[in-house]
């Protein structure tokens, strides 16, 4: 079953996140970029608003003229790393790394009583802007300041290192394929002078 799940975690990690990375066919700030926006707002405690973020990021970057600007498919894949499944981790991880930076150790609980009250603070219909924002207060309102305080450090580092591998990645993988289409190229134009060397031959001997 662990097996099982770790497979299809693979699966959708290789479908929506890299893929994309390695088909944009821009130079590979831009879409590090990319990756860096999404992981800065896919790590913030905005589960459900998050690609509608970027978007506006997007235009506003694009109405500015920004030389920061990024690639938006890229970012808006990326807003995946956080989800329904991989939140509640998430964000237990902030609460402790809050609790910890406000010196609030006596507050320190284990995960199975954070994870009881997260998911009481869940809306029944998290479909709607409405609900969505409704969620965020009841963040708010049940886990306090330790939550936001606590992602800060997590946001930074994430999209950083989000930025600077994808980035390496990037390069490497466009280095590649620039190499296999030269190849392709030396080999066509081999196999057309072979050709043409065979042609002539033949008529010589004619």
């Amino acid at each position: 079953m662990l097996r099982r799940q770790l497979r299809r975690m693979q699966a959708i990690f290789r479908r929506r996140l890299l893929i994309p990375l390695f088909r944009s066919p821009h130079p590979p700030e831009y879409t590090a970029r990319g990756v860096f926006i999404g992981m800065l707002v896919a790590l913030t405690p905005t589960v459900g608003i998050q690609m509608a973020i970027v978007g506006v990021l997007w235009i506003g970057l694009r109405a500015l003229h920004s030389r920061f600007d990024f690639n938006l498919i890229v970012a808006l894949a990326w807003t995946w790393v956080t989800n329904a499944v991989t939140a509640p981790f998430v964000y237990y991880a902030y609460i402790v790394t809050g609790r910890v930076m406000l010196g609030r150790w006596d507050e320190l609980r284990g995960y199975a009583t954070f994870a009881d009250r997260f998911h009481q603070s869940l809306p029944v219909d998290a479909g709607a802007f409405h609900t969505v924002w409704i969620y965020i207060v009841n963040l708010f309102e049940v886990f306090g300041i330790p939550l936001f305080v606590g992602c800060v450090p997590w946001t930074i580092l994430g999209a950083w290192l989000g930025y600077r591998w994808s980035l390496k990645l990037t390069r490497i993988y466009q280095v590649r394929r620039a190499r296999r289409r030269q190849d392709r190229v030396e080999r066509r134009e081999a196999r057309l002078r072979s050709a043409t060397g065979m042609a002539s031959r033949y008529n010589t001997e004619e």
